[in-house]
């Protein structure tokens, strides 16, 4: 049974960097019924483990850790089903104020490709470019990963040069 300083533990995490689940979510599917489900499944995983939390990390790089690891193993249980769907296009961005309407479609037809070039990654490759994208330092992604911070660098500059060349098209077949 979790004590309530841990209930408040995940509460405050959850107000401060719930939007990371959805980011998580997001880039491990390709519909928002999908993502709403994994994003679930990330948070009851959360929930659950909470009781092993031992704060030798950050509740953040904990919950990290859980929501990649939730989301790659649903990903690989899920590959199957998925292989014949296609991407909906349902981005969610925060269009800034004065944007027309031609911009906002610009915004959100790069985040979608930004999201299916990721989706195309080696699944570390994908977990570090999210880990990046939320600005985690390089301690905390190495945390979040278990690899040494010289080794996130070296691979986080790799899964950029892949995803710019995905970005483009450039795709080479691997």
């Amino acid at each position: 049974m979790l004590d309530e300083a841990q209930k408040t533990l995940f509460l405050n995490w959850l107000d401060e960097h719930g939007s990371a689940v959805m980011q998580v979510a997001r880039a491990y599917t390709l519909n928002s019924e999908d993502t709403q489900d994994l994003a679930q499944e990330i948070l009851l995983q959360a929930w659950k483990s909470l009781p092993k939390f031992e704060q030798r990390s950050t509740a953040a790089t904990w919950f990290y850790r859980v929501a990649l690891q939730t989301a790659m193993n649903w990903q690989r249980k899920e590959k199957p089903r998925r292989k014949n769907q296609e991407p909906l296009l349902e981005v969610h961005t925060v269009i800034t104020e004065g944007v027309n309407c031609a911009e906002a479609a610009q915004q959100r037809d790069t985040v979608e490709q930004l999201y299916c070039a990721i989706r195309q990654l080696p699944r570390t490759d994908a977990a570090l470019v999210l880990l990046y994208l939320d600005e985690l330092s390089y301690r905390e992604m190495s945390d979040v990963l278990g690899i040494s911070e010289s080794n996130v660098g070296v691979k986080l500059n790799r899964a950029k040069q892949r995803l710019n060349e995905l970005m483009k098209g450039e795709t080479d077949g691997s």
